[in-house]
């Protein structure tokens, strides 16, 4: 384990530039790296999630605005491994249509793309699971793609109610067939997590 922590942690201290935001799947990069994506709720963190783990402030573009996220934005990670930032599904404050098209690049890309190794399924720590989250994980479950389910902002939300938060949802990924059962706990702000997930990151490159 300690081998991989340290082979993480220089991964991830090493080069990680954008390549590009794709807006449909005509412009998807060729699959020749190893693929994991972050999905989520709308302002659930992903961005945020993607620089606290690079070390960057800036690389992925964050906002207090819902929706700001609007296309899937690919970054290449060493040469080893690609992060795929997604649009936030949810509450976004954009027109029917866009967020229609949203939902429609997400979930085809989510279903056919042949290098994705594994998503991740960020979930606000201080909400829990939601029917959108949920929506999510059926489709996944459908197209058997591999799926993590990651507390955000766990640095928001006490002890105590993110265990029971964090049990009922594990509780539940029971009848998720395409989820692995452990929940990873991660905080950007507070820097929590970081390296267990840097780590899990990297054994899939």
């Amino acid at each position: 384990m300690t081998n991989e922590i340290i082979d993480s942690e220089k991964l991830f201290a090493g080069p990680c530039d954008f390549m590009l935001s794709v807006a449909h799947l005509s412009q998807l990069p060729e699959p020749l790296l190893p693929e994991v994506a972050f999905v989520g709720r709308s302002n659930v963190g992903k961005s945020s999630l993607v620089n606290a783990l690079t070390g960057r402030k800036t690389l992925a573009k964050t906002s207090n605005t819902p929706g700001r996220t609007q296309q899937l934005n690919f970054f290449n990670l060493g040469d080893l491994l690609y992060l795929v930032d997604l649009p936030g599904y949810g509450y976004a404050k954009v027109s029917k249509s866009l967020s229609k098209d949203w939902n429609k690049l997400i979930r085809n890309y989510l279903r056919g793309r042949v290098n994705l190794r594994c998503v991740f399924v960020l979930v606000d720590a201080r909400h829990g699971l939601k029917d959108s989250d949920r929506d999510i994980m059926k489709l996944l479950d459908e197209s058997a793609v591999p799926y993590r389910i990651i507390f955000t902002k766990a640095d928001k939300q006490k002890n105590e109610t993110l265990s029971v938060l964090k049990g009922k949802a594990e509780e539940e990924l029971k009848k998720h067939p395409a989820s692995y059962p452990e929940i990873y706990k991660t905080s950007a702000r507070a820097k929590d997590g970081l390296t267990e997930m840097r780590a899990l990151i990297s054994s899939f490159a």
